[in-house]
């Protein structure tokens, strides 16, 4: 279980691990959802209910920092909420819930949050059940305050890259947004092809940073914009994806006339990403596909919203 909260370094996969792994330990017909206390209480992830309730500000029965055993179904929470709230737990499917544990995370004496698990039948939760699921809940908690810490440097991280760049784009006020809009792009595309935060994350660096060699020209700035990330061995698909993106499918781009899916994936993506920040317009990649491009993300791209005027 371990395995599978780390296998997702978020809160909002640590907390999926979690409720997974406590309705395992509570049995039987159960949906689940956590509220972490950021200010307001924020429904952070769920099990079994839509994502759709993911980023939801509500009230609840889990403010006391105790664990409880609600019998009288949603009653609790509906009242302590507004219509539209409850419209959407209603939507969600909570209207039908017969019972509701609530799993205290408490760290420190500090009221982090709860684990909420919702009983679609009766029967009761009998103590020690109870006592594993606060055991549980109290595993869990400090796990929580580690990735906020893993979270604010990946912000900073990004600060200082984005930084980095816009004093290259700054030398060019046409190229001023440019990298960024080529790593929103670039990230379209790859949920599209199915990439997880991980790997989403290293083709944000190399979308960002693919032009940042052009501080020292034009000629052979992919490969000095790739060096930026030698020694980041955590980067290095980045590094791969900013050294290639000149590649052309069909093996005459630089610096090594790589060809087909011998080009690095991230690289075709920010290849396709470049060109459609450059001329606006994702038709106008077409008559490039199979030839620079690569004529699978080049379809991909047609499904992606118009880009908006940077001007």
């Amino acid at each position: 279980m371990l395995a599978d909260l780390l296998g997702k370094p978020n809160v909002e996969g640590v907390l999926e691990g979690a409720l997974a792994h406590a309705a395992q330990l509570l049995g039987g017909s159960v949906k689940g959802y956590a509220v972490l206390r950021r200010g307001q209480d924020v429904l952070t992830a769920v099990h079994g209910y839509p994502k759709s309730l993911v980023g939801l500000s509500l009230s609840g029965p889990w403010a006391q920092m105790r664990p409880r055993l609600l019998a009288d179904g949603p009653r609790e929470l509906y009242s302590m909420n507004t219509p539209e709230v409850v419209r959407q737990l209603d939507a969600a499917g909570m209207n039908d819930v017969k019972a509701t544990v609530v799993v205290p995370m408490v760290d420190k004496g500090r009221n982090v949050g709860a684990l909420i698990l919702d009983q679609f039948e009766s029967g009761g939760v009998p103590a020690q059940r109870q006592e594993a699921l606060n055991r549980w809940g109290s595993a869990v908690t400090p796990l929580l305050s580690v990735f906020d810490t893993r979270e604010e440097w990946r912000q900073g991280a990004r600060q200082l890259t984005i930084a980095l760049v816009e004093a290259v784009e700054s030398q060019d006020f046409d190229s001023l947004g440019h990298a960024q809009q080529v790593a929103e792009v670039s990230g379209q595309l790859g949920r599209q092809l199915g990439l997880n935060e991980r790997e989403l994350e290293q083709l944000w660096y190399g979308a960002v940073l693919h032009d940042v060699g052009k501080i020292g020209g034009e000629t052979g700035h992919a490969s000095i914009a790739a060096n930026f990330l030698h020694g980041v061995p955590h980067l290095a698909d980045a590094q791969k994806a900013i050294r290639h993106h000149h590649e052309h499918f069909d093996g005459s781009g630089e610096p090594d006339k790589l060809m087909g899916e011998d080009i690095p994936l991230y690289a075709r993506i920010i290849a396709v990403a470049n060109a459609l920040v450059h001329v606006g317009d994702a038709s106008r990649l077409k008559g490039q596909a199979g030839k620079r491009l690569d004529p699978r993300i080049v379809e991909l791209a047609q499904k992606l919203p118009p880009l908006e005027d940077k001007g």
